[in-house]
This record gives C-alpha cells, sequence and structure tokens, in this order.
C-alpha cells in the first residue's frame, strides 16, 4: 500500500487518494503567474506546522519576496523557520556554481528534511552547463548517439542527461519533493526541458484563462504514480486563507 503526504491544500488531496506518494518527485507545471510558488509554500507550510522538516529552494525570487507572497495568504514563514522546522534557501542564478546540485542535496540530508521544493527546474534547466562541464561527459554517452554533435544538439543533450540525472538523485533523498516548471504556451510536450515530465513520478498542471468568470485558474492531476487519480480539470481558486481546490459540478 503507498504510503501518502498530505498537502493540507484544501480539496487537493482527495483528487490523489489522500496524498503526494511519500518518497515520490511530482512536477508542477504551469504559465508564469498560475500559482506555483503559492502551491509549493502551503504545500510545506501545512508540514512544518504538523513537525515535518520542509525546505524550500529558490532559484529565481528573493526569500523577502517568498515571506510576503506567503503571508498574503495567512502563513508565517518566519515563525516556521524560527522552529526549524522550514528552511529556505535562495540561490541567485549567477552563484550558480559546479557544486550547487549536491550542495542542496546535503543540505537537505544534514537537516532531515521530508518535504522539499524546488523553484524551478527550468531556471535549473536553463543553466544545466554550468554544471555539467564536457570533460564530464562520459564517451559512451556521446558515442551511443552515433553522430557529430554541434554546439546546439550537444546543448540539448547536457540539459537531457542533468535533468534525469538531477530527479533521479532527489528520489534517493527520502523526501517527498515537489518540483515546479515552466510549461510551454503550446506543443506537443508539458515542458519546456521536454524529459522530466517523463521522469517525475507524478505531474500536476495549473493552467489560467482568463474568462471574465469567477474562476480563472484551473487545476489537472496528469498522473500520479500508484494512485488512481481524479481526471477531471479543476477549478482553483486563490484566496486570503490560502488556495482552495474546488468539485467539479
Amino acid at each position: 500500500m503507498v504510503k501518502r503526504v498530505q498537502t493540507g491544500i484544501k480539496g487537493f488531496d482527495k483528487l490523489v487518494q489522500g496524498g503526494l506518494p511519500e518518497n515520490s518527485v511530482t512536477l508542477l507545471i504551469g504559465t508564469p503567474g498560475t500559482g506555483k510558488t503559492l502551491f509549493s509554500l502551503q504545500y510545506l507550510h501545512n508540514g512544518a506546522t504538523n513537525k515535518e522538516k520542509s525546505m524550500y529552494v529558490t532559484l529565481e525570487q528573493s526569500l523577502e519576496d517568498i515571506r510576503s507572497q506567503a503571508k498574503d495568504l495567512g502563513m508565517d514563514l518566519a515563525k516556521a523557520e524560527k522552529t526549524g522546522m522550514l528552511t529556505l534557501m535562495h540561490i541567485p542564478i549567477h552563484d550558480l556554481t559546479l557544486n550547487t546540485i549536491e550542495q542542496i542535496k546535503k543540505e537537505a540530508e544534514k537537516r532531515k528534511i521530508k518535504r522539499l521544493v524546488i523553484d524551478s527546474i527550468s531556471t535549473l534547466a536553463v543553466n544545466a552547463p554550468v554544471y555539467t562541464p564536457l570533460k564530464d561527459l562520459a564517451l559512451r554517452d556521446v558515442m551511443n548517439y552515433k553522430a557529430f554533435f554541434s554546439p546546439p544538439i550537444l546543448g540539448d543533450f547536457v540539459v537531457k542527461r542533468f535533468i534525469y540525472g538531477f530527479l533521479s538523485d532527489l528520489k534517493q533523498l527520502g523526501c517527498t519533493t515537489i518540483v515546479t516548471g515552466e510549461a510551454p504556451e503550446k506543443g506537443e510536450f508539458l515542458t519546456r526541458d521536454t524529459v522530466s515530465e517523463f521522469i517525475a513520478d507524478g505531474i500536476v498542471s495549473i493552467t489560467f484563462e482568463s474568462m471574465g468568470g469567477q474562476y480563472s485558474r484551473s487545476l489537472l492531476v496528469r498522473k500520479m504514480r500508484g494512485t488512481k487519480a481524479d481526471e477531471d480539470i479543476h477549478p482553483l481558486e486563490i484566496t486570503d486563507k490560502g488556495l482552495v481546490i474546488h468539485t467539479v459540478k
């Protein structure tokens, strides 16, 4: 029987048989402004409140912006930080190095983190060549393709190889992880990197469409390992008390 980790987000857990599969990696995708960060913060805050050590890693926004966003939804992240149940880590783009990924993993292991959020895989993918020098690519990896690599093709290979390794490593941490990702406006793939959607254990998609009605955002569980997930599209509302996933009527 699959153990579940409740997100605590109103209306969501019942869509996935009670919560996210324990130790899984769920990809939370959407275009900018759909609510991915707020969903992630609420997941972590609820965990910290229930004495589960949680960690949020942002590569984009400052920690003050993150705390402010959370406060608008009634979440006091600073209080959770003081108890040691919540860790916020900001790694600016210009500070990314070959050791960044190891730094995240070591911090999670040292703090015995149970809930982890990486925001976002899209930012990491863009900078993948930063942590994957060509000298570190095994010759067999390249030769398996039996083709001449022009710089663009080799760059794409590096990105895919990096994302595969990164998500695989996350699964070994013993955390129940959410990784945010940017969805393309259109196309055959769910994510801009085109590979994380196949590696992740689960995919939750949030979309935004200005329709002039009561709800402009909607949520869909695209897949969830070991779970009979609800396959309907559900209205998502951002309230001053957090996110609410409404039942389809």
